[in-house]
């Protein structure tokens, strides 16, 4: 497999207008397996990195997934090269990143196919089975008793924030996100409790019920989280940029009074 097929293949999953190249750099890198540099719109593979083509298309599909977010980045700033950001890998990126992921399995370029090692098999039962469906139904009985430890603090006149800061020794976020999942229905435990707090975030039923559906069926957590925040929080890029311009107009004048302050404190010394 060369530059210009892999290339051909990340177009075949989802295309692109902004050009872009592929660059295998023969090279062995124990920091990372790709990179993306958005200046020059290149997918550099360190391919000495990978036994098998499976590794070298995840990893060029990771890569890409940033060339596709830039490019998105530029189509909403108007044509422009919007600043680089140095936190790359947010919660967007990695939804984008497993939804080009499931067209390329869909294409057949990529597979994520366990059944091969049934060693792997058998051990995933096992870390559903035997962990993450009991810490499910675990965190569940916890939050049921959490609520009940609130109501005998209200009856007994203490005050419930003070026994969880000093008495159980449990941070209050803890203690709220705990609560929320002992509410959920009993079936969500095998879900596991990571799952099960996006779920208990979701305030509308119908939108909960959309969440317990993606996760059943396979999508990554990080998917569902931005399905979900698209579905409450869907702007325009002209309000994202204007929302932008408010914050860094906000920004530009906290500093201007610090720098007018520091100024003055400087001239009387």
């Amino acid at each position: 497999m060369d530059n210009e097929k892999i290339k051909e293949i990340l177009l075949d999953v989802q295309d692109s207008s902004l050009e872009f190249s592929v660059i295998m750099t023969g090279k062995e890198s124990r920091r990372v397996n790709g990179l993306y540099k958005p200046e020059t719109r290149e997918i550099l593979l360190h391919n000495k990195n990978f036994k098998t083509e499976n590794e070298l298309i995840y990893t060029a599909v990771h890569e890409y997934t940033h060339h596709i977010i830039n490019e998105e980045q530029i189509a909403a700033n108007g044509g422009r090269e919007p600043p680089h950001q140095a936190r790359s890998h947010t919660n967007y990126f990695w939804a984008k990143f497993h939804l080009l992921l499931e067209a390329a399995e869909k294409k057949g370029y990529y597979v994520l196919d366990i059944s091969v090692s049934p060693e792997l098999d058998a051990l995933t039962k096992e870390i559903r089975e035997k962990y993450i469906s009991p810490n499910g139904h675990l965190m569940l009985e916890f939050g049921k008793t959490l609520v009940k430890a609130h109501t005998l603090c209200e009856e007994a006149g203490i005050r419930y924030e003070d026994y969880l800061d000093r008495v159980l020794q449990l941070p209050r976020t803890t203690a709220k996100t705990v609560t929320q999942v002992g509410m959920l229905p009993e079936e969500d435990a095998e879900l596991g409790f990571d799952n099960m707090k996006i779920m208990a975030s979701v305030k509308k039923p119908d939108e909960r019920a959309r969440a317990q559906d993606a996760i059943r069926n396979g999508k990554s957590p990080d998917s569902v989280i931005a399905m979900m925040k698209k579905k409450s929080k869907e702007i325009s890029p002209r309000e994202k940029l204007e929302k932008e311009r408010a914050r860094l107009t906000k920004t530009i004048s906290e500093l201007t009074l610090r720098l007018e302050y520091v100024e003055e404190s400087l001239a009387s010394l």
